[in-house]
């Protein structure tokens, strides 16, 4: 697929998704939506990339979903519409590796939804986060009513929810949407630093370490501990493991091979 509206980069391990459709606050249409599904696609067949970044051009992370192409809709359009982003944003979200979001100004709507669906949110310190959906008739579509309970609690999304307000980088930070604030010229830097940290650590043992938080998050506790169990034994069998406790023993970096 010809991308129009991505940017898409890899270094040592790293795979950048810039949204570059400034002039409409990256807005989330159905073609970058449908990019964006096809560029997950694409990394999650690459066993070379390590850890995602994705980001926007401008002055917006993503300023929620196109009004403009849903306003006219019907029940079923809607909900063809909402899919699409439900799905998107729930591949993401499952993606074996890390994904971090580099939020670089307004992340209203869909765009709150897509920095949720990350493993990690670094903010600058301009970002701005909202789901104002009610005040446009509809209520959060791309699965925010699930997320954002999980991570910062139930009575805080309620009213994040609810009331449509809006919250600078400071209060999100306070409240655990994010995980740090940063300056807006470091945001790229740091957003690299910690990609880059991750993808030094043993591929396997980070995947694992994902997919036992991610299923953990939703099973009773016996099984996330048992399911943990299993996924620190797979470890062992890995030469990276082997490699990881030779080197420390030794004194030395470890070097992986993602195997």
């Amino acid at each position: 697929m010809e991308l129009q509206h991505l940017i898409v980069t890899t270094s040592e391990h790293v795979c950048t998704v810039k949204i570059n459709n400034p002039s409409s606050l990256n807005a989330l249409n159905s073609k970058i939506i449908k990019e964006l599904d096809y560029a997950f696609s694409e990394i999650a067949k690459n066993k070379e990339i390590y850890s995602v970044i994705i980001t926007s051009e401008g002055r917006a992370f993503v300023a929620g979903a196109d009004i403009s192409e849903m306003e006219g809709m019907d029940g079923r359009e809607g909900r063809e519409f909402g899919s699409s982003g439900a799905n998107l944003f729930r591949k993401i979200e499952k993606l074996p590796i890390p994904v971090i979001a580099a939020v670089n100004g307004y992340a209203l709507g869909g765009g709150c939804e897509l920095a949720l669906a990350c493993d990690i949110r670094i903010a600058s310190e301009y970002a701005k986060f909202a789901q104002p959906e009610t005040g446009l008739g509809i209520t959060p579509g791309f699965s925010a009513t699930y997320r954002l309970p999980k991570i910062v609690g139930v009575a805080k999304a309620k009213e994040l929810i609810y009331t449509g307000v809006t919250i600078n980088a400071q209060e999100a930070l306070q409240i655990g949407l994010v995980n740090k604030v940063v300056k807006a010229d470091e945001l790229i830097m740091t957003a690299e630093s910690m990609a880059r940290t991750i993808a030094e650590r043993a591929p396997v043992a980070v995947r694992n370490s994902k997919r036992a938080i991610e299923e953990g998050l939703d099973s009773e506790s016996d099984a996330a501990i048992a399911n943990e169990l299993n996924l620190f034994s797979e470890c062992f069998d890995t030469m990276d493991q082997k490699e990881g406790m030779n080197a420390f023993l030794s004194k030395r970096k470890p070097i992986f091979q993602n195997r």
